[in-house]
């Protein structure tokens, strides 16, 4: 078992949803190094969880890297837009954790060109981390972390001030665990989906100093 299936196990989901805010996703791709830090991210808690890709037992050629090992990456696209996330807990236990939102940190310059704008509507959400970082396709999708081109530092974390948590965002209001606090953010972090500019720390960005 490597570092990234150890980190990425042994411990309940939400927990670890927690843990990753403040460590730096990393992508090494063809414009170079881009990342940035966690600042929000999503639990998924597989079959018995409504807004899970997995379901009921939902199994398809799609969603098969979700029942991989830990630390693998499963890349999904919603209408246009492609989504990161971690895959959790051991295999043919189908659970991940969206990378929701990154504070950018390497080539920021680069990642605003991929977006074509700057300022925090950059990262502040799955898909426009994805699309910030210059992937487009899903040919990451099933890889380990551990030698993957797009990774997590694992090692090293900036601590938040005080971490929040809330329902998911854009999911079935009607399914059986919507209500769940099972988002987790970085508080008053400005890079944070949907948080008001009148909330937000633009001085620390909720970090401990």
């Amino acid at each position: 078992m490597n570092d990234y299936q150890r980190f990425f196990t042994g411990r309940p989901t939400t927990v670890i949803a927690q843990d990753l805010l403040g460590r730096e996703v990393i992508y090494n791709g063809p414009q170079g190094q881009l990342g940035g830090l966690i600042v929000e991210t999503e639990a998924y808690l597989g079959e018995s969880d409504s807004a899970s890709h997995a379901y009921g037992g939902r199994r398809t050629d799609y969603t098969e890297s979700l029942y991989g090992n830990p630390g693998d990456i499963y890349i999904y696209q919603i209408r246009s837009h492609y989504c990161f996330d971690v895959v959790v807990q051991g295999a043919e236990e189908p659970q991940g954790i969206l990378i929701r939102a990154l504070e950018p940190t390497i080539n920021v310059e680069q990642m605003n060109r991929n977006r074509g704008m700057g300022g925090t509507n950059v990262t502040n959400g799955p898909g426009k981390l994805v699309q910030a970082l210059g992937i487009h396709d899903r040919k990451l999708d099933g890889q380990s972390m551990a030698n993957a081109s797009l990774t997590i530092r694992i090692a090293n974390k900036r601590e938040p001030l005080a971490i929040m948590s809330s329902p998911r965002v854009g999911i079935n209001p009607q399914g059986a665990n919507a209500q769940e606090d099972l988002r987790f953010y970085v508080a008053h972090n400005p890079y944070v989906s949907k948080m008001r500019k009148r909330d937000s720390d633009m001085k620390n960005h909720g970090w401990r100093k």
